[in-house]
């Protein structure tokens, strides 16, 4: 007699794992995402850069402090946007995959781009996904959502300050 694997499962349990960096430039994009996480409760999670300079500003502090300071932690997962000012966010991707504290760090592409040749560049950069920012509250909840249910619920995250390898 067959048994039901669901029945022996533990249940799916949102384990908060600190915080998400978005990294977006555009005012209105991000009060747009913002919206849509606080709609599916993980509006404290949430910690914005403006730019791809700021990310890896953040990141660099995270990684490797400053001499008497406490390293701040390091963000859960990553949402980068592709066009951003000062650095785009395929640069800030090689620069992440590039940087021994990071290389195992969650990074979506959350980008208005279907340029293929993006989408090909951030996954030969190491992207661990590409997703398409949609049009609207409704579909972009339904996008944080699923997010959160992937990235969040379901995804075992590598220890990112550990020595084990990649």
């Amino acid at each position: 007699m067959a048994t039901d694997a669901h029945a022996r499962r533990e249940p799916l349990v949102y384990r908060h794992p600190g915080h998400i960096l978005v990294v977006e430039d555009d005012a209105d994009d991000f009060e747009l995402l913002d919206r849509a996480f606080r709609k599916v409760e993980l509006a404290e999670a949430v910690v914005r850069a403006r730019d791809g300079e700021e990310a890896i500003q953040v990141l660099s502090e995270a990684v490797a402090p400053r001499p008497g300071e406490r390293a701040p932690p390091l963000p859960a997962l990553l949402l980068l946007d592709v066009k951003l000012p000062c650095r785009s966010g395929l640069e800030v991707l090689r620069w992440i995959r590039g940087e021994a504290g990071l290389r195992r760090l969650p990074v979506v592409m959350l980008s208005g781009s279907r340029e293929p040749g993006d989408i090909a560049t951030a996954y030969e950069l190491g992207a661990n996904s590409y997703l398409v920012k949609p049009v609207g509250l409704g579909p972009l909840v339904d996008l944080v959502r699923a997010i959160r249910y992937y990235w969040l619920t379901l995804n075992e995250r590598p220890d990112l300050r550990g020595d084990n390898p990649a």
